[in-house]
């Protein structure tokens, strides 16, 4: 295996920091029933939706 430049492993760490936090977080559950919190995700879900198809974003995964 190739050996990692520091921005690499910069960005690795910075990738783990960001799962590590993530886990201490409870798990979101939303009710099929709770009309407020499904409309408010979908127009959350649109809005990084449109964010990520603008032209000006390249090289996202």
């Amino acid at each position: 295996m190739a050996r990692l430049s520091g921005l690499q492993r910069e960005v690795l760490s910075l990738y783990r920091q960001c799962l590590r936090e993530i886990r201490k977080k409870p798990v979101r559950s939303v009710s099929k029933k709770d009309f407020g919190a499904v409309e408010y995700l979908l127009r959350k879900g649109h809005r990084q939706l449109e964010m990520y198809a603008s032209p000006g974003i390249r090289n996202i995964r």
